[in-house]
Order: structure tokens, then sequence, then C-alpha cells
């Protein structure tokens, strides 16, 4: 019962990177899912959550107009497209599913399934 997040790499600025999370052995499809990140020397950090079926959609003001989360529910799959990547947006990301079927928060401990993370690294 995990998640599993990948898709991280090194990028230059101005550069777009995709990342998945996909649900191994969960019914993921039942909860709501966010997208979180740490950068070096910070707290761990809302990027974007979505709902359950992908009604209502949540970015916070650093991911707004330049990052697109979605879901296949089929797929099990939840995706974090981001495009317009800055020095800034280098971070581990994590994604993690909802404690419960109505979670709607950016609080962290709303969250009780997280993946392992992976690393995105903007750079020249």
């Amino acid at each position: 019962v995990q998640l599993q997040a990948s898709g991280g790499g090194l990028v230059q600025p101005g550069d777009s990177l995709k990342l998945s999370c996909v649900a191994v052995g969960l019914n993921n499809e039942m909860w709501p899912v966010g997208w979180f990140r740490q950068a070096p020397g910070k707290e761990r950090e809302a990027v974007a959550r979505i709902s359950r079926r992908g009604g209502q959609i949540v970015y916070a003001d650093s991911a707004k107009g330049r990052f697109t989360i979605s879901r296949d529910n089929a797929k099990k799959t939840v995706t974090l497209q981001m495009t317009s990547l800055k020095p800034e947006d280098t971070a581990t990301y994590y994604c993690a599913r909802g404690r419960t079927t109505s979670t709607w928060s950016d609080d962290q401990s709303e969250y009780n399934y997280w993946g392992q993370g992976t690393l995105v690294t903007v750079s020249s």
C-alpha cells in the first residue's frame, strides 16, 4: 500500500516537467490527492490538490498559471504538469492521499499516505 512519485529531474529555467503519482495497492480514486514540495532548508509546503473526481482543484499562489494537476482514476494516477520552471521550484515533490474522502485542506496532517518524493532541480 503506497504512492509512487516519479518524473523529477534536472531541468533548466523555463523548461517543463511532468510528475506522476501512482497508487499501488490503494483505491486512490476515492480520495483527494495533494502535491507538496520541500526545498532545501525549508518546510514542506502545499503545491496543489485535486478532489476525488477532479472537479475541484486548488493551487498555491506559486503554482498558479504554471502548474496543472490532473488525475486519471482508471489508472490510479495523479499528474502534476509543471511549466515555466524557475530555480525557486527546486525541491523534493511529494504526493499524498487525503486521510478521508472529504479531506480538503493544505494541512499536511490531513494526508496519511505519502509518496517517497521525487527531486526536481531547476538550474542553468
